[in-house]
């Protein structure tokens, strides 16, 4: 008996490529010495990553600005006086907004995997922004000659080539970050405002054919971001009969830092349709202490007296580091975390084989 498992994407950057990065922004080192530092991250990154056991890997984001942002790195019609998302810390991340169109994506995530798979004979999976997130940039007063529709139509064209793309480029599957979902009934308890977002990201879910749509994952999480988090007082019960409506194969669902699982399980059990796969999270980016195998098989295991194995697999709760800055998680620990969840799950399986 097999259980899946899977990583959600982003692994810390190396302090050199940080530091890097910080003085190409300043002028202070040339574009080549910049993708030397790239280079170098991202083969260490996936060198770690096949030490690991894991039977599925990722780039961990390391050339990518932010999960959220690399579709807009450097595009010119921008305001940086966005949307502020607030996080429980205190500290905030703010979104630009658009000052004109028409809206284009200055990269899309399957040049990413293009340069991966050139390193690693393992399947590579690709995560990508979701539209919704993306559709955050317009601005409430709108923009003059361009109109909502218009820039959404164009959104919707931008999110399928970025999924398409990264299928096309031979992707194992396809990862849309997602994390607003939770953050969204913050903002609005009605729903209203989740319920926009589902059935935004499903115009573009629906613009592929059920086999591809097999191939396509959701990832949700209350924001992992500094050791801190935007949404995780708002309750799984909310948020999952909701969720469960994206047409989409995979939902890859935090889990280890939630306070009440057993909750979380039941909501998961009452939601869950048939052909739908949960990744439950059963690593806590957020907290430094690294999980033994054996507490991962014991979550695993308390997970399927709910869920059924064969619509079961297991991941981290988040990404260790959404943001190319972030340093509260050390690069050693994600991966000993990330090797304990491999190691945790073949406990498990073996558990269940006896």
């Amino acid at each position: 008996m097999t259980i899946q498992t899977e990583p959600v994407g982003s692994i810390p950057r190396p302090v050199e490529l940080i530091q890097g990065m910080q003085a190409h922004a300043a002028g202070d080192i040339k574009d080549k010495e910049l993708d030397a530092l790239f280079n170098a991250a991202l083969v260490d990154t996936i060198r770690r990553f096949e030490a690991t056991g894991s039977p599925v890997i990722t780039d961990g984001e390391q050339t990518k600005p932010s999960f959220a942002t690399y579709p807009i790195a450097g595009y010119p019609h921008l305001n940086p006086n966005g949307v502020v998302i607030p996080f429980a810390d205190g500290h905030t991340r703010q979104l630009p907004k658009l000052t004109a169109g028409p809206f284009r994506y200055q990269a899309y995530a399957g040049s990413y995997l293009q340069k991966a798979k050139t390193l690693t004979s393992l399947p590579v999976k690709q995560a990508v922004i979701s539209v919704s997130a993306i559709s955050l940039l317009y601005p409430a007063e709108g923009i003059e000659g361009y109109t909502r529709q218009q820039f959404t139509e164009d959104l919707l064209n931008e999110a399928e080539a970025d999924i398409r793309k990264s299928l096309t480029n031979g992707a194992y599957n396809v990862q849309v970050d997602f994390t607003e979902a939770r953050l969204s009934l913050k903002l609005d308890p009605s729903g209203g405002l989740l319920k926009s977002f589902i059935d935004l990201n499903n115009l573009v879910l629906e613009r592929f054919n059920p086999e591809e749509r097999k191939r396509i994952g959701v990832h949700t999480c209350p924001g992992g971001d500094h050791d801190s988090t935007h949404s995780a007082d708002i309750p799984y019960a909310g948020l999952l009969p909701l969720l469960f409506q994206l047409k989409a194969g995979s939902f890859y669902l935090e889990y280890a830092g939630e306070k009440d699982k057993l909750s979380v399980l039941a909501s998961i059990k009452e939601s869950l349709a048939p052909g739908q796969t949960i990744f439950l999270g059963v690593t806590d980016v957020l907290n430094p202490r690294i999980e033994t195998p054996e507490e991962i098989r014991d979550t695993i295991l308390e997970a399927l007296e709910y869920i059924p194995v064969s619509q079961f697999g297991t991941t981290d709760d988040c990404g260790f580091s959404p943001f190319a800055d972030d340093t509260s998680t050390a690069r050693d620990i994600a991966f000993a975390k990330i090797k304990a969840r491999i190691d945790g799950t073949r406990l498990a399986e073996e558990k269940l084989g006896k």
